[in-house]
């Protein structure tokens, strides 16, 4: 039989390796969710904001063009945070019901997230829908189709195809700075490597194996994205291809 101390150690680290399984796992759960809402939550965002863009009347357009410049010419990092940190500063808030829910630090991060991205995605959008061929447009004036129909049917549909490239790119982008939520003490992939790492002291094995996590997620985007770009410019494939 085995002596009664190498069953105990082996019991420990068998607790030790689950209790890192988990750890990661719920780290890699964290980042999806965050990752997954600021995306749709920006991108629902950005198409309104993307076609005011383009108007060029500048008290529309304006106030867009300043949003966008705003956080697209600021480290990401700086606007987490001012979020994170400035909230909790603005008079009375802590006697509000928002307080209850901007003191976990997941959701100053889903709010600085989904602001970001917003802006590049809305520039993504807006130079999608101004590349729009004019004949594209005039043919569909001249079928008599109103401005909403034309943007719902005609322009939308053409600036998707045309975005869906530099957009995957977004996605991809903000998948990896996701990692600085780890910062305002969110346990997403980095901040379990970092535990993991505290309590090991073991930082290359942590560090690369949430690289590689990352890595994975990376290459499930781009092969979701493949997919969607081929669907979406099926028409410019040669026949019975």
């Amino acid at each position: 039989m085995m002596p009664d101390f190498f069953a105990a150690w082996l019991d420990r680290n068998d607790i030790f390796t689950a209790m890192t399984i988990m750890e990661y796992w719920n780290g890699m759960v964290t980042t999806v969710q965050l990752v997954f809402l600021c995306l749709v939550i920006g991108l629902v965002f950005a198409v309104p904001l993307a076609i005011l863009r383009t108007v060029k009347n500048p008290f529309v357009s304006g106030p867009v063009w300043f949003y966008t410049y705003l956080f697209r010419g600021t480290p990401l990092l700086i606007q987490l945070y001012i979020i994170y940190y400035g909230v909790a500063q603005i008079p009375g808030i802590q006697e509000t019901f928002w307080w209850e829910i901007f003191r976990e630090p997941f959701y100053p991060a889903l709010l600085a997230f989904t602001l970001n991205t917003c802006a590049y995605t809305t520039e993504i959008i807006r130079g999608g829908i101004i590349s729009t061929p004019h004949g594209e447009i005039e043919a569909a004036k001249a079928y008599g189709m109103s401005w909403f129909m034309r943007m719902r049917r005609i322009v939308l549909p053409s600036a998707a195809r045309r975005a869906v490239q530099a957009y995957s790119n977004e996605v991809i982008f903000m998948l990896h700075s996701s990692a600085i939520a780890s910062v305002v003490t969110i346990v997403d992939l980095t901040g379990a490597a970092r535990n993991i790492y505290s309590r090991f002291y073991a930082p290359f094995d942590a560090f690369i194996f949430v690289a590689l996590c990352y890595m994975v997620l990376t290459f499930i985007l781009v092969f979701v994205f493949r997919k969607l770009e081929n669907h979406l410019l099926r028409h410019q494939q040669p026949a019975g291809s």
